[in-house]
């Protein structure tokens, strides 16, 4: 079984609007803004995949009688690249409010060139992920490069029944490895899809830096 993708940036809808607004520079000056647009773009994300879960019916009792409706089986665990995935991390937390959590730091590492970098990891913090449903989040899929090594130091925590990667704007090329390197089976979810790469392996046309724009720039 392939990787399926999910471009819910197919059709113009709520998500369009909100990518839009992450790539105006005349709104970006906003941090606020600008991660309140990602946080809202993770709980769309989280609705959209909620209806790919294992439900079950649970008896409610009502102020008039009881109901039965179809809730979550069990919550998944959330994981994210620090620190630009913080901001869609919450935006799933929202709605998956009760979910353990992980967290990878990964960074570019440079030596004296902006186009030249070696992705490393320094940190990683999860529950074990034997059997769960995991969401890997990170909101630029560029070369995919963070994404996978994510991913592999994951599984050094067990390997998850089910896998969703979560992106808000992938570049063409990035969303290819992670169809081609991701396990089969797996679940590629974004907004937009840019179709270049620039010499730093910016995604183009792109955002900017999402870490920097939601935070700060960093030294």
């Amino acid at each position: 079984m392939a990787v399926e993708l999910v471009n819910l940036g197919q059709r113009p809808s709520l998500v369009t609007s909100l990518v839009a607004e992450l790539r105006d520079t005349s709104i970006q000056h906003d941090p606020l803004r600008f991660r309140r647009n990602i946080e809202r773009i993770g709980e769309i994300f989280a609705y959209e995949i909620s209806k790919r879960l294992e439900h079950v019916e649970r008896e409610v009792q009502t102020p008039l009688g009881l109901a039965r409706p179809q809730v979550l089986a069990r919550q998944p665990v959330l994981a994210t690249v620090l620190r630009a995935g913080l901001p869609l991390h919450q935006g799933l937390l929202n709605a998956f409010d009760r979910a353990d959590n992980a967290f990878v730091s990964a960074y570019r590492r440079h030596d004296g060139d902006e186009t030249s970098f070696e992705v490393e990891i320094e940190y990683l913090a999860s529950p074990s992920l034997k059997g769960r449903t995991l969401l890997l989040c990170d909101p630029m899929l560029a070369t995919g490069t963070s994404m996978m090594l994510a991913w592999k130091a994951l599984l050094a925590r067990g390997e998850p029944a089910e896998l969703h990667v979560v992106c808000v704007l992938a570049s063409q090329a990035g969303v290819d490895a992670a169809r081609r390197q991701l396990p089969d089976g797996a679940t590629l979810w974004v907004a937009a899809i840019d179709p270049d790469l620039d010499e730093r392996a910016y995604i183009v046309p792109g955002l900017g830096d999402a870490g920097d724009l939601a935070y700060g720039t960093k030294l």
